[in-house]
């Protein structure tokens, strides 16, 4: 199989994400739809919580089982570094778009109204899926590398394997990117959606042709970690959100529909020995 055709089938598996996002064009969803769907994302993403950090420790683990102390000083640090980036960077650029969005409004405990606290504004919510979109995009870099290095390395069968699993995966993301749109009751454009599908899926690719050239340990846990630290972060956000809905009861089976399509659409991947 050449390159280009590795390359192409990388893109596909990135670009299944789009199968999912038109559910975000559904015209006022039922209050009870919107708390479902934002509950089926958060199962997700703490299924990629999981997956991402498990990837990314896995270098690091090896290289204390073989005692190459270098190594796994470096892989460590790389990925403590790229989880606080990932995870704090949010957090401190989700108060300085507050301020610049907000400026004549005092700052600081009970500044905020009570109306306030009750939903997220559209501003929010739309910020919110940017958020989510660009999380699972640093994880879809670090799987298109995986591809990239198996094709690179002659495991010609394995990045296939590794295509066809990611595709089913990444086809289950796109309903958590547009989960915080739904919830709030917005309906995106499609324009909006393509954009969202693109920084979502689109590294996918690009890391599958990265992953062809270069193989590095590092990069591929530095990436990792970024994605794991802004997925958490979403997930703090999308829980609050949860919880403002009073939903306890529907939000608990729906988060654990989410993190079983998670590990069902994973299947793929874990038979091929990743």
């Amino acid at each position: 199989m050449s390159s280009s055709q590795i390359a192409l089938l990388g893109a596909i598996a990135g670009f299944t994400i789009y199968l999912g996002l038109p559910i975000g064009r559904l015209k006022n969803p039922a209050p009870r739809l919107r708390a479902g769907l934002n509950a089926v994302a958060i199962g997700i993403l703490v299924f990629l919580l999981w997956d991402v950090l498990s990837a990314a420790w896995e270098p690091t683990d090896a290289a204390l089982s073989d005692h190459a102390w270098g190594t796994s000083l470096t892989g460590g640090l790389a990925l403590a570094a790229a989880l606080a980036a990932g995870l704090a960077g949010l957090v401190y650029w989700d108060r300085f778009m507050a301020r610049r969005q907000s400026p004549g409004r005092p700052h600081g405990p009970g500044a905020a109204a009570a109306t306030e606290l009750s939903r997220p504004t559209r501003s929010q919510a739309g910020g919110l899926a940017l958020m989510i979109a660009t999380g699972i995009g640093l994880h879809n870099f670090a799987e298109g590398l995986a591809i990239g290095n198996s094709a690179a390395t002659g495991e010609i069968s394995l990045a296939v394997l590794l295509i066809i699993g990611f595709g089913l995966h990444n086809a289950t993301e796109g309903f958590g990117i547009v989960a915080p749109l739904a919830a709030d009751g917005q309906r995106p454009s499609w324009s909006h959606l393509a954009l969202l599908g693109l920084i979502g899926g689109g590294p996918t690719f690009v890391g599958t042709l990265v992953g062809q050239h270069l193989v590095n340990d590092t990069l591929s846990i530095a990436f990792l970690g970024l994605a794991a630290g802004s997925i958490l972060y979403v997930v703090i956000e999308l829980l609050a959100v949860a919880r403002r809905t009073g939903m306890k009861e529907l939000t608990t089976w729906m988060i654990l529909l989410g993190l079983l399509l998670g590990f069902a659409t994973d299947a793929v991947v874990t038979a091929a020995g990743v």
